[in-house]
């Protein structure tokens, strides 16, 4: 049956039904008919401090949710958005771009409209070049296709969607569907079949295969189907920097994060001396491949992603990645036992630091880690931003998966404390713990504002190491440096929640009790040496150096 609904409704209501339930975003005067609309729907809006904040947070949102949006006023808050969204872009996360837009009877009349760049076409332009479908909802025979033309194919491809809502369009009445939900995408069933039995040869043929579970595992929210498959083949899996927490690390099968030349010796020995890499929804980066552009030989992978195929040098078209998941889990592959679980017990053990209650150490990056570690238990995820924060965060061993966030190829700073706010907002069971460099906190730690304002309860972890660390170790100079604040005043600011400033390793263990205890929100600042640093970080930046001298 179809009936009539406004612009603005339909699109609410095709977000609704897709699982989003919170709208990230800034008012201005060309969306504000839509947050009206919004306002008096069943989804809340949650209005941050600034466009970046909201797209931080609509990200980290869509990555546990499946689906997020951000909703933003025309070029002044669209294109203060565009790097988040290219950020999503980059890693495979879900988020639907809406923007408001001048009038479709106002852009004919009144050309020099305040907000306009160049012309009335710009912003939509450059959102192509982030997008995987966009589309401007000007014509009302074409908005109900053109709407779930958008949100489908970011279902499809896990990549950012943008449409485009002229303010007198909002409630223009159109004739819609009472249920339009996003339909399945299937394979081709010939070439599902041809790449099935390649596969299925090249695994059952092969005497050391290793599965590199990617990031699209998590995004399509496909985890059962791989832990159906380790249990059924009892091949070894590895993570990446992208995807760390794609499955609990306590799993039998998991070897650890695989970093090339930046990670664990045994971890790297053992996926690269492999004669058949599997990797499911992975990306050759620079990060999650070590910094080296062939860490593994092509013609000994199996390498499936949502857009593309390869089995060795030839490529399937065709083939949707969770029906070929399926489809593997269930054809005849024989039970294998392959490794030597001593190999990686350190890793299986948790990885549990010998420092516990050392009494009155002054702190540093190692030992910060190593009581971070001890703390978290599976009711945190770990939220990181760029620098130390990530690099030295993958090697906390995560009890669950899906409950590690970073930027880990796109390498955005200041994601963390907004990601924190779409998190929470997504699993209400978890308490995230944000670790933060000082330069990222000041680019968007006024989230916290957002935070509080939403009776949020994240553990702020701030490693202040007086600058921009990561750039240090590559090529120092005072463009290194940034102003020293005095970051637990926050608090006074925002009259809410609670701080800490330590400096040594009680004060720390005291400081992460007091926040255990605390309701709200509580920032620790840790004081930490402006050339202190985790190995990893060392290795990467020595490594990324090498380039910029």
């Amino acid at each position: 049956m179809k009936r009539q609904i406004t612009v603005g409704e339909y699109l609410i209501k095709q977000l609704y039904d897709n699982n989003v339930k919170h709208i990230f975003g800034i008012p201005g005067d060309y969306i504000l008919g839509f947050y009206d609309l919004l306002a008096k729907s069943k989804i809340q809006i949650v209005t941050t401090c600034d466009e970046q904040g909201a797209g931080f947070a609509a990200d980290a949102y869509a990555r546990i949710q499946g689906l997020g949006a951000v909703c933003i006023t025309y070029c002044v808050g669209g294109l203060k958005i565009l790097n988040t969204v290219a950020e999503a872009f980059a890693e495979k996360s879900p988020v639907i771009v809406i923007s408001g837009a001048p009038g479709v009877n106002e852009r004919q009349q009144s050309p020099m409209l305040h907000h306009i760049v160049n012309d009335f076409d710009t912003q939509h332009r450059i959102f192509k070049q982030v997008t995987v479908a966009t589309a401007v909802l000007n014509d009302t025979n074409t908005i109900v296709s053109d709407i779930n033309r958008v949100i489908s194919s970011v279902f499809r491809y896990k990549i950012p969607g943008y449409i485009e809502l002229p303010r007198d369009m909002v409630n223009k009445k159109i004739i819609a569907p009472n249920s339009c939900k996003i339909s399945n995408i299937f394979s081709n069933k010939k070439a599902l079949q041809e790449a099935l039995q390649e596969t299925a040869q090249m695994i059952k043929s092969s005497s050391k295969p290793v599965i590199v579970a990617g990031v699209e595992i998590q995004r399509h929210g496909i985890q059962e189907l791989l832990l159906e498959l380790l249990e059924k083949t009892g091949i070894p899996v590895v993570s990446t920097p992208l995807s760390k927490s794609v499955i609990s690390e306590n799993h039998p099968l998991y070897l650890g994060v695989y970093e090339g030349s930046m990670g664990f010796q045994n971890v790297r020995q053992y996926v690269e001396s492999s004669d058949c890499v599997i990797m499911i929804g992975s990306f050759m980066t620079d990060v999650d491949f070590g910094n080296s552009p062939t860490p593994v030989d092509q013609g000994k992978t199996i390498n499936i992603t949502s857009s593309r195929f390869l089995i060795k040098h030839h490529s399937y078209e065709d083939v949707e990645l969770t029906e070929f998941l399926k489809a593997l889990c269930e054809s005849k592959l024989i039970k294998k036992h392959l490794i030597d679980s001593k190999l990686f017990e350190s890793h299986k053990q948790g990885k549990k630091s010998s420092i516990n209650k050392v009494s009155n150490r002054k702190i540093n990056v190692n030992l910060l880690f190593q009581i971070i570690n001890d703390y978290i238990n599976e009711n945190n995820m770990i939220i990181a931003d760029v620098g130390d924060s990530l690099f030295g965060g993958l090697d906390l061993f995560i009890h669950k998966g899906t409950e590690f966030l970073s930027p880990a190829f796109y390498l955005s700073m200041g994601f963390a404390i907004p990601a924190s706010v779409g998190a929470q907002l997504a699993n209400p069971d978890i308490r995230p713990i944000v670790l933060v460099g000082d330069g990222a906190f000041q680019m968007t730690g006024i989230e916290l504002s957002t935070i509080a304002k939403q009776n949020l309860n994240p553990i702020v972890i701030l490693l202040n190491n007086d600058g921009y660390r990561t750039e240090r170790t590559m090529l120092d100079g005072p463009f290194n440096n940034i102003s020293q604040w005095n970051y637990t005043k926050i608090i006074d600011l925002l009259g809410r929640g609670k701080s800490f400033k330590v400096k040594t390793t009680d004060e720390f263990y005291r400081a992460l009790a007091k926040a255990e205890q605390n309701p709200e929100y509580t920032l620790i600042e840790v004081e930490l040496n402006r050339f202190d640093g985790s190995s990893a970080l060392k290795r990467m930046t020595e490594s990324f150096g090498k380039k910029v001298r």
